[in-house]
């Protein structure tokens, strides 16, 4: 049931109950293991796009984080015997397993096309509440995304070091807004020693480890809620290189003066077309999100430097006074294709001529 009254019948796909969200959608065909795991997606159902689901199964290595952090999960037809060397388990028992309630069999195309036109709503997924009236009650009770602070739900409680390898070159202050792994994966081989920190981290904390660049990760829920972080990254500036992902390229734009908005109904696929507006090269990239900033609000001293050219939103800067940058889509790529991957090698970069001067 959708909050303007549409409703959809299908069959159960998970564990019977009942769940609810804002409900979005996703057009990537492959990747739903990620998705599902993906921190950004806190308090949110996801509908997919494409048609057959669980297809190559599911296996415990390509997660991005430890739990399925969807609130629901809406697809159109099941793959119930999936193929592929790597499958430890079934779309369906995976979800069982994390105690998700999800739907099938549902016409996901339509359900697509109402939150384009429409906008995302909240909505809610029963598998024993049949009455319309009372589904439409539960939904009117559900919090709107907009000022909602969920960073807090997805960091992690402690501080914590990601890799134990002290040889390793760069020291990086990871600030965990809902971070996904592969993210870690790529700074760790790219020879950063990694200390990941609670969202709600002081600047005082991260001073004390020393380190040579300030990583702000991807998470779910308005920027503009995170009202500590935002301070915090605003007295961080100048102290170190920083690179935001997502959520923290919006905290980062918030510390700088710009503002932020909520999109009509997201980015979230994996075929997104952005122009690198320095070299006018196309990137196809991996994004989820469904706030952005205004590129309007962008004090002086920010260039633009990323577009995002469906609907030509800013999808990322720079601001050379202070040695920071940000993107507002997924260079992790995970799902995803790898075009924008050299941004990892940039931060990488920046902290090693911090370190020259």
């Amino acid at each position: 049931m959708l909050e303007d009254g549409h409703s959809f019948e299908g069959e159960l796909i998970g564990c019977e109950g009942e769940t609810a969200g804002e409900v979005c959608f996703n057009t990537g065909i492959t990747g739903y293991q990620e998705i599902l795991t993906d921190p950004s997606y806190c308090q949110q159902i996801v509908t997919m796009a494409a048609p057959h689901i669980g297809n190559y199964g599911i296996n415990y290595e390509d997660v991005e984080s430890d739990k399925i952090q969807v609130s629901g999960f809406i697809i159109k037809d099941e793959t119930l015997y999936p193929s592929n060397w790597r499958s430890q388990s079934s779309i369906g028992d995976y979800l069982v397993e994390n105690n998700i309630t999800g739907i099938k069999n549902v016409d996901t195309r339509a359900i697509v096309s109402r939150i384009r036109d429409k906008g995302a709503m909240n909505g809610v997924i029963s598998s024993f509440d049949y009455n319309k009236a009372s589904l439409i009650k539960k939904i009117q009770n559900l919090p709107s995304m907009l000022g909602l602070d969920l960073a807090k739900k997805v960091t992690c409680s402690k501080k914590y070091l990601y890799s134990t390898n002290k040889t390793k070159k760069y020291n990086v202050a990871v600030i965990d807004f809902g971070i996904k792994r592969n993210i870690l994966r790529l700074l760790s081989d790219l020879d950063c020693r990694l200390f990941v920190f609670p969202a709600d981290v002081t600047k005082e904390e991260i001073i004390s480890e020393k380190p040579d660049g300030i990583f702000l990760s991807n998470g779910p829920g308005d920027p503009a809620a995170v009202n500590y972080a935002i301070s915090t990254v605003k007295s961080l500036l100048g102290y170190a290189p920083m690179f935001g992902i997502c959520l923290g390229h919006q905290i980062l734009a918030l510390a700088l003066g710009a503002s932020t908005f909520k999109l009509k109904f997201g980015h979230r696929g994996i075929n997104h077309p952005v122009k690198n507006i320095g070299n006018g090269k196309i990137e196809i990239t991996s994004q989820n999100h469904g706030f952005a900033v205004d590129m309007h609000s962008l004090p002086n001293n920010i260039n633009p430097t990323h577009m995002n050219l469906n609907d030509n939103t800013l999808a990322g800067f720079e601001c050379t006074n202070y040695g920071v940058f940000s993107v507002q889509y997924h260079p992790e790529s995970s799902p995803g294709p790898h075009d924008s991957r050299y941004l990892f090698d940039q931060f990488i970069q920046l902290m090693k001529n911090a370190k020259k001067n």
